[in-house]
């Protein structure tokens, strides 16, 4: 690979369009991104490690303005790396918190679904086979939670 990639390139490989790499750039949590002698935007391997660790804390939810915070300590060096630690735990530890109450709301789903199969069992319906339905997949996830 080259030292250098095209904002093309890295769109595709995080599978964000340009409007969203160039409001990352705005945001401040990119570095400045080079220039080539064109004047075409390129961005460095850095670069690209910090867009791939950002896409993670903004996929699991952490706010535009602690994922900038965050950034400008990636930015500042390795001295920071305490305080990004502190960063890193604090959101580590709100993920998992989050992941306990969407695990909850599985469970009464997956409980109310329970409910409604045993209702439609007594009348008599048709179960999720009988109507060409594949229930595999759930009846999976439910013997894992249960």
């Amino acid at each position: 690979m080259s030292e250098y990639y095209t904002p093309g390139e890295v769109s595709a490989r995080f599978g964000v369009s340009l409007d969203t790499l160039r409001y990352y750039e705005r945001a401040g949590l990119l570095t400045e991104v080079e220039r080539a002698a064109t004047g075409h935007r390129r961005y460095r391997a850095s670069d690209v490690e910090l867009l791939d660790l950002v896409r993670c804390l903004r996929d699991t939810d952490m706010p535009i303005a602690r994922l900038r915070e965050f950034a400008e300590l990636v930015r500042e060096g390795d001295h920071t790396i305490p305080r990004r630690l502190d960063v890193l735990h604090a959101h580590a530890d709100r993920l998992a918190r989050r992941i306990e109450e969407l695990r909850e709301r599985e469970r009464a789903i997956l409980h109310k679904i329970d409910y409604y199969r045993s209702v439609l069992a007594a009348d008599g319906a048709p179960s999720a086979a009988a109507m060409g339905r594949d229930d595999t997949a759930l009846e999976t996830v439910m013997e894992e939670v249960n």
